[in-house]
């Protein structure tokens, strides 16, 4: 009988994206999630950490994430295994641990007292062992590193990076005497939550650097060698970490920055045969469009003209490098997108930027400036449109107001 896994991390529910709200993208994603497991008759779903965007989810958040499990509990999936990832919190995700587990879904939010308790053992519809998980959360760099007196930068590094070595040799080292003891050539699944090296990034996808110092020297010799399937999250780019195929990030469901707009997003199905896996990876459908322009105003025109002929709803981040100072883009923009389902969700400006915050005089000093006279070009460089300066500017005058009462 083949076992099939789906691996899967990153949602970032109830992330926004320049002040807009996406809940209708995750909570359309979690449909055809849920139905892609029904479909493919999926036993086993991994989520590899950053589950919420924040550590304290909206209502909204919430709400998306346990439909979700109740959707998938009692289906064809017997058992759902989650880690935290750094934007978790570890205790929010953790804190209805033990009734989940009885419904079969395995939380890991922080470092086990007990190493044993990240090695799961996962159990078929006859009650035989079929997979084991080595469940690692994300590995905190305060969990894991003691400072000593006189340690240098490198130092303090080598050691973290030992330590999580070190971590995930004992678990595996746990997993391996686990199959063993049972008996079974079933496979073993390691999780984690980090980054690797040689993996790759966007300039705005949102990705934190987790270890500072030794960003990106965790090699994909660190994991222990019984892992049949590496299950990672942290990383929005779908990739296998050097060019191991069963060692992988699954990347975000959706395009997280504008950056990432034109990537394909993707899920990972594994099917094993006893402990050999094959992989596929599953196309993840666009639920909001989003794109970037960048360029001059013929190049920005062209492309407006271009999107509107599409007639779809479409978030666009227009970034104007032209040589020409133009002080109207915004209402430009605004001119030729009326009536279209084209959304603009952020203006950059570069030449009205660096103008704005130019010194008008040689001689002007930022001090000889009033916070106002600040705010105002900060407004402009910004480019909020001048229906809602005049609110925007109120309330800073009250912020003003109240801070200069309290001095």
């Amino acid at each position: 009988m083949k076992l099939k896994v789906l691996h899967s991390s990153d949602w970032h529910l109830g992330r926004l994206l320049y002040g807009r709200k996406r809940t209708d993208e995750f909570k359309q994603f979690l449909t055809w999630l849920g139905q892609v497991i029904i479909n493919e008759e999926i036993d086993i779903l991994l989520i590899a950490g950053d589950i919420f965007d924040t550590s304290t989810p909206n209502n909204q958040a919430q709400a998306l994430y346990y439909q979700f499990l109740r959707q998938i509990i009692g289906s064809c999936c017997r058992h759902i295994v989650i880690i935290a990832g750094n934007h978790d919190s570890p205790h929010f995700l953790t804190a209805p641990q033990d009734l989940l587990k009885i419904l079969n879904v395995h939380v890991i939010g922080l470092i086990e007292i007990d190493l044993a308790d990240e090695v799961i053992v996962l159990n078929n519809a006859q009650g035989k062992a079929e997979c084991i998980i080595c469940a690692v959360p994300y590995l905190r760099d305060k969990e894991l590193r003691k400072m000593q007196t006189g340690e240098s930068i490198k130092d303090k590094d080598q050691q973290l990076i030992h330590n999580i070595e070190a971590h995930y040799k004992a678990v595996g080292t746990l997993a391996a005497e686990k199959r063993q003891a049972l008996n079974l050539n079933i496979p073993i699944i390691g999780m984690g939550h980090l980054f690797s090296a040689g993996a790759k990034t966007l300039i705005d996808d949102g990705v934190r650097e987790l270890y500072i110092g030794s960003l990106g020297h965790l090699g994909a010799d660190i994991f222990p060698a019984c892992f049949d399937y590496l299950a990672l999250g942290h990383l929005h780019i779908p990739q296998a970490i050097n060019k191991e195929p069963f060692k992988r990030y699954s990347g975000s469901p959706i395009a997280i920055g504008f950056g990432e707009a034109k990537q394909q997003k993707s899920i990972c199905l594994i099917e094993f045969t006893q402990n050999q896996p094959e992989l596929t990876l599953k196309s993840i459908p666009i639920f909001q469009k989003l794109r970037q322009i960048k360029g001059d105003w013929e190049q920005i025109h062209n492309a407006l003209k271009r999107y509107i002929k599409e007639n779809k709803s479409i978030w666009i981040e227009i970034i104007y490098q032209g040589q020409e100072v133009k002080t109207d883009l915004y209402q430009q923009i605004e001119k030729i997108i009326k009536d279209s389902p084209l959304e603009i969700l952020r203006i950059q400006n570069k030449q009205f930027h660096q103008q704005s915050l130019q010194p008008i005089a040689l001689d002007e000093r930022l001090d000889n400036l009033t916070p106002m006279a600040v705010f105002e070009r900060c407004l402009n460089a910004q480019e909020i449109p001048v229906s809602q300066q005049q609110s925007l500017k109120k309330h800073f005058k009250e912020i003003c107001q109240t801070i200069e009462n309290l001095n």
